[in-house]
């Protein structure tokens, strides 16, 4: 794990929780990685690739001919100490180019290999997959970013196609050191399932609108990679006995006994990520105490405290009004993609509903605060819109940026990064 020069900041909605019943209360932690480096003391770590693009008969034209270039491209940033391999598939899946170092004479045998490659078949996208991790996993980088960068514009319709069968295998991947990145390409493909790989896997997942994006969005994610500062960062909650963690965010988490640990993956410089966590505490006598201690990496650990009130107590005390605001965007952002599912399903009341229930409970603390008033009403302006049949086109991009937004990411699901 390298995670040094991290800066954390963590605040509590309030201060104050119920003595006579559990009480939920809300945690906004930020954390932003250090600068880039930029000298030959502190070299940037090698990165492990493998590009897994989908050959299937709906890639066929300029889908199939965009893919190849971004992976050209891509490969032409590496250097000499990365390695890269490329494997592509449709109901068959073969390795076009084992991992190799990314040497000049490589690449150029590389390109050769993969100019040859045809669109044809179906979509064996798991075992496609699968494969190129394989090709990451024999060479694994102990200090680098290993990941495998999976295309597709379709359904997974051979072999492994179970969403959660596919998720739980990224997520031992992670686990075992090689993250997964994914692209969905066009309106055909299960924006779901992709985003669950990315999640578990520990990567990113990115919705590109149209082939014409494709270069920008697979040659934007290895420049990520090759700018990573602090690999396998993780936020680390120790809370007082009785009181459960959760994650709003949609990160990994894993918990033992009264410790909870947010995976958050590899940053880039001077990335910021932020995480909304929700704490639900036991019962507990007037005037006591109880806490919980965030730490990331070598930042300084932030402790939080709470103290059991009286119900009058803990109606009128102040909310903090930073962590309302990122707890409403992920709620917000939680109910687009759940109106997204019903609205694919036909269940139109249902999406209805999903937005008008978060809109209705983020007004009842929103006040008269500009950010999440405009919130609110985007919600409600949307809640027609989604009681109706939807275009996939509008329903991928709502899913997408929803998302990112959930992530911390920008809206084209790229890394933010500290302003100057």
């Amino acid at each position: 794990m390298t995670c040094r020069n991290l800066r954390l900041t963590a605040r509590a909605d309030r201060r104050f929780v119920r003595s006579t019943y559990r009480s939920n209360r809300f945690v906004l932690a930020q954390i932003m990685a250090p600068h880039a480096h930029n000298d030959e003391a502190t070299p940037r770590p090698p990165v492990n690739l493998a590009f897994v693009v989908d050959r299937s008969g709906s890639m066929q034209g300029d889908k199939l001919r965009l893919a190849k270039l971004a992976v050209e491209q891509s490969i032409a940033r590496l250097g000499s100490d990365d390695r890269f391999a490329i494997v592509v598939y449709d109901n068959y899946i073969d390795v076009v180019f084992e991992s190799e170092l990314a040497t000049p004479t490589a690449k150029q045998r590389a390109m050769f290999a993969l100019d040859a490659v045809a669109a044809r078949g179906s979509t064996n996208l798991g075992e496609g997959w699968l494969r190129g991790c394989e090709q990451v996993a024999r060479m694994l980088a102990p200090d680098g970013v290993n990941r495998c960068l999976l295309l597709t514009d379709g359904l997974a319709n051979q072999g492994m196609t179970d969403r959660d069968e596919l998720a739980s295998h990224a997520n031992a991947l992670r686990q075992r050191g090689v993250s997964t990145t994914t692209f969905g390409v066009g309106t055909d493909f299960d924006d779901a399932l992709l985003s669950a790989m990315a999640t578990a896997g520990g990567g990113n997942f990115y919705y590109i609108a149209n082939e014409g994006q494709i270069v920008d969005y697979v040659t934007s994610e290895v420049g990520e990679a090759l700018d990573v500062v602090a690999r396998d960062v993780a936020l680390e909650v120790v809370a007082a006995d009785g009181v459960t963690v959760e994650s709003l965010s949609p990160f990994p988490v894993s918990a033992t006994g009264g410790r909870t640990v947010v995976a958050l993956g590899s940053l880039v410089a001077e990335q910021v990520v932020e995480v909304v966590l929700r704490l639900n505490f036991p019962y507990g006598e007037v005037g006591r105490e109880t806490a919980a201690v965030l730490s990331v990496g070598d930042a300084e650990s932030v402790p939080l405290t709470w103290e059991y009130a009286d119900g009058k107590t803990n109606d009128v005390q102040p909310r903090d009004v930073e962590v309302d605001r990122a707890v409403a965007r992920v709620f917000a952002a939680r109910a687009r993609q759940e109106a997204t599912a019903l609205n694919r399903a036909g269940n139109y009341d249902g999406a209805r509903l999903a937005l008008a229930g978060v809109a209705k409970r983020i007004r009842t603390y929103a006040g008269r605060d500009p950010e999440m008033r405009t919130l609110v009403s985007e919600l409600e302006t949307r809640v027609a819109e989604v009681a109706a049949p939807m275009p996939e086109a509008a329903r991928k991009d709502m899913y997408f940026q929803s998302y990112a937004t959930a992530k911390f990411r920008s809206v084209e699901g790229k890394a933010l990064r500290a302003k100057p």
